[in-house]
């Protein structure tokens, strides 16, 4: 007669070293997913500045998609975040695209013009006091961007001989939620300006 007794045993320390076994491999990719998507798809950044008020305000916190332009292209009126580097900076700044790689783009009694017509923009932005290095027809490269600011007049973008136009390269990503705490997370496109 066979002991039934041992072999209930052997079965259930399979099962459970089975189990563990999956358990380990299951909390092995959690941890390996959350090490990518921290480290290669989303980062958190806090706003400096009131350059892109009113969409975003001094010390508003954003989530960051960096995969965003892999698989696409940067549209029109992305709000991204640029590593400026060289030798007079090295920090990052958020800005809105407003030029594609191609377009020409010039800034004339204080609108935008791309490719010679002028644009209109999305949302209510204050008429541009200053265009700057756009008071000149800007031809972008095939890797370049021309950004703007929201704050129109209170900021420094591509109209601005330090900052200038951007190369995809520099774009870490798009700015793509607002996650300020205790507040409800919403989408950084959502900015309407009495539209």
């Amino acid at each position: 007669m066979r002991n039934l007794n041992l072999e209930d045993h052997s079965k259930i320390y399979k099962i459970i070293i089975k189990q563990i076994f999956i358990t380990l491999v299951e909390i092995a990719v959690v941890i390996f997913a959350a090490y990518a998507i921290t480290h290669y798809g989303l980062e958190k950044m806090q706003v400096s500045g009131n350059n892109m008020e009113p969409t975003l305000k001094d010390g508003d916190s954003v989530l960051i998609n960096k995969m965003s332009y892999i698989l696409s292209s940067a549209k029109r009126n992305d709000v991204v975040v640029v590593k400026q580097d060289g030798t007079e900076h090295n920090y990052y700044s958020i800005a809105r695209i407003m030029g594609l790689p191609g377009e020409t783009v010039k800034i004339e009694d204080g609108y935008l013009y791309i490719n010679g017509e002028k644009i209109k923009e999305k949302y209510n932005f204050p008429v541009m006091e200053n265009g700057g290095l756009a008071l000149e027809d800007i031809v972008l490269d095939n890797d370049q961007y021309f950004i703007l600011c929201d704050n129109r007049n209170e900021c420094e973008d591509s109209r601005n001989a330090n900052i200038g136009n951007i190369l995809k390269k520099n774009i870490i990503g798009k700015a793509w939620l607002r996650t300020n705490s205790l507040a409800i997370i919403k989408s950084i496109d959502e900015f309407n300006n009495g539209e």
